[in-house]
């Protein structure tokens, strides 16, 4: 399997309080243990990586705040490959950016 840019977004539901960013820093935290480029955005992370290793960081940051006592936590992951060449994050915006 290739090397993919996926972005996540890991939202805990049913907390005490609108702010959620104590949360979004433990999955950060979570996901930056693994062999993958991570970029925290205002609205999501964007990870670059083997698949395999992007599947499992989703796996374990879904999970983090279980532990942390959550009860209801959603997840979305979205996951970009190609076949045809490197992708990288750098390089897609690039590729915009030269078209502006």
């Amino acid at each position: 399997m290739g090397r993919v840019i996926a972005e996540i977004v890991v939202v805990p539901l049913g907390t005490n309080s609108p702010s959620i960013s104590s949360y979004v820093a433990e999955v950060e935290r979570t996901l930056r243990k693994f062999n993958l480029k991570v970029r925290l955005t205002p609205m999501s992370t964007v990870l670059e990586g083997e698949l395999d290793e992007v599947l499992n960081a989703a796996k374990v940051a879904h999970n983090c705040l279980f532990e942390k006592g959550v009860s209801r936590v959603s997840t979305n992951l979205r996951i970009d490959e190609r076949r045809d060449k490197e992708l990288t994050m750098d390089g897609k915006i690039k590729a915009v950016e030269e078209k502006l």
